[in-house]
């Protein structure tokens, strides 16, 4: 359908390339604008007023304005409640039609009905279309007709479906309408402060993107597989918090991963949309366990437990070089984010859910699909979750995944004299070495918050609840 004009509304998607919501505006509508809100209805619910999340997409949000200036127009940047920004700003313009592109999460879709429904009562179209996923809703299902739960058989399905359409670049080029008269908002107007962003050499926006992603294709793209699970090698992408605010397009990185052959990394894009899929039809796993029968679980009450698996002080070095890293930086390597989801759920027997919320406020790439996947596959609760008497064991891990302790002495300095031999567990190094180093386990390290192998049979005894059926 043919429109005399369009507004595009911006989420987390901060790229003027390769773009549905654009591509399909252009397409249909002789005048297109742009737009973003920064909504208050999210930002207000931010403990911090220094979020490196927010200044990651103000930041992107300037890049993308001026890529739009440069093609006549810019970025009309709104702050307020989106149900009530769109509508008043669609009106304001004239359009017939406002396009944007879907999101999954239970909140972001009650949120577009809201502007649906508004946008609707003034004549006015809406029109939501797939971009931050390759398959989304009914696309990829089983044989019977049903969402999978299950990740080898989505996946199998996902591949077999998928063309070179499904990947094609869209077309984002043409004619947009001018540019806004309002000058962009700065941070501070906005209510929050800068962070340490540039300290941490996290670059926003699509050329951060693309920096990254050059720098993973040439060297590690097809090493992936064998690099991946060590933190203290560069193995990774480190494009999580580019794909979170869409600064890089989903359709590219699948296109270069099977031409590299890069089987591996591919299969972590395709659990991006598993998750993505899994949020979208079963939004009860937010709030629960996904397979109701581990919401019989009774976990420990231990607010001290927590407390030292938030700043890094349980006594298991990789645990807390993990965490460490995490309060740092905003990231955690994913082999880590196992290992202490695991540490907290099975080993301190504390509710999986405190560990989410904390890694909701800490990450700069959250994402609650990936994020509450996450975590419930480590509690074994999720869809295709690891077996609940399937418990990491924090000093193996360590043994196998940072062997020289690298990583570990850089988050855990207080251990940096340790020999690799007692790094991993350093409280079977004797009383007079430890004392020899000037480190002492329980005075200047933590000795270990629990005994694993004891907690190791507590879990087993907890989850007995699921085997039971209750």
């Amino acid at each position: 359908m043919k429109h005399e004009k369009a507004l595009v509304w911006f989420r987390r998607d901060l790229r003027d390339h390769d773009h549905a919501a654009l591509a399909a505006a252009l397409h249909n509508a002789e005048q297109v604008f742009c737009a973003f809100v920064f909504d208050t209805e999210i930002l207000d619910a931010l403990p911090t007023r220094r979020d490196r999340r927010v200044e990651f997409i103000h930041a992107s949000l300037q890049e993308l304005d001026q890529a739009l200036r440069l093609r006549g127009s810019g970025l009309h940047v709104l702050h307020g409640p989106a149900t009530g920004e769109i509508p008043r700003l669609a009106q304001a313009f004239g359009v017939d039609a406002v396009y944007c592109n879907r999101d999954y999460e239970p909140a972001a879709k009650r949120r577009d009905h809201a502007v649906a429904q508004a946008l609707g009562a003034q004549g006015i179209a809406f029109h939501a279309l797939k971009d931050q996923a390759i398959f989304d809703q009914e696309e990829v299902l089983t044989q019977a007709g049903k969402p999978f739960t299950v990740f080898t058989p989505y996946k199998n399905a996902w591949r077999k479906r998928l063309t070179a359409a499904d990947i094609a670049t869209l077309d984002s080029r043409g004619r947009l309408a001018t540019p806004p008269a309002s000058p962009f908002p700065t941070l501070d107007a906005l209510g929050f402060a800068s962070t340490d962003l540039a300290e941490l050499g996290i670059q926003p926006g699509m050329s951060g993107a693309q920096a990254l992603w050059a720098d993973f294709r040439a060297g590690r793209l097809q090493r992936y597989a064998s690099l991946r699970d060590f933190p203290a090698v560069k193995g990774v992408s480190y494009l999580s918090v580019h794909l979170r605010f869409g600064t890089i397009s989903i359709r590219e990185l699948v296109r270069e991963a099977l031409a590299a052959e890069a089987d591996s990394w591919l299969n972590e894009l395709i659990w991006r949309d598993f998750y993505f899929m899994i949020l979208d039809h079963f939004p009860h796993a937010v709030d629960g366990a996904f397979k109701p029968e581990y919401g019989a679980i009774r976990w420990d009450d231990w607010p001290a437990g927590l407390s030292a698996w938030q700043q890094g002080m349980t006594g298991y070095p990789l645990v807390d070089a993990a965490m460490r890293q995490l309060n740092f930086s905003g990231w955690m390597h994913n082999r880590l984010r196992m290992v202490v989801a695991s540490f907290l759920c099975k080993d301190l027997g504390i509710d999986w859910r405190h560990g989410e919320r904390y890694f909701a406020e800490q990450l700069n790439d959250f994402d609650l699909s990936a994020n509450n996947g996450g975590w419930q596959w480590a509690a074994s609760s999720g869809c295709d979750a690891q077996p609940y008497f399937r418990i990491f064991n924090p000093v193996t891990q360590s043994e196998k995944f940072d062997p020289d302790g690298k990583f570990i002495r850089r988050y855990v300095p207080e251990l940096a004299k340790f020999p690799n031999k007692y790094i991993h567990a350093p409280w079977t190094m004797g009383r007079l070495e430890q004392e020899a180093l000037g480190v002492v386990i329980g005075r200047d390290y933590p000795a270990p918050i629990v005994d694993h192998a004891a907690a190791r049979e507590k879990t087993l005894a907890r989850y007995a609840v699921v085997k039971k059926g209750g």
